[in-house]
């Protein structure tokens, strides 16, 4: 068992969820660049922000898994 607190489980649940939305972003850009610059022609590299509120809901997801009872 361990000896963490909540207020370190929490950061780091914080930090696994932007790590999972910055994974994403990453892909959505590798995805672009990935394209021959023809294909790429008149495109524009998609900006996939990470605000917040959607490292907060990432957050609640994952708490929501392990808390799950199986």
């Amino acid at each position: 068992m361990s000896n963490r607190s909540g207020f370190e489980l929490r950061t780091d649940l914080l930090h696994m969820a932007y790590t999972v939305l910055n994974d994403n972003r990453a892909q959505v850009q590798n995805s672009f660049y990935a394209r021959s610059e023809k294909e790429r022609e008149g495109m524009e590299l998609p900006i996939v922000d990470i605000s917040s509120e959607q490292v907060i809901d990432e957050a609640k997801k994952l708490y929501s898994f392990v808390n799950e009872k199986v």
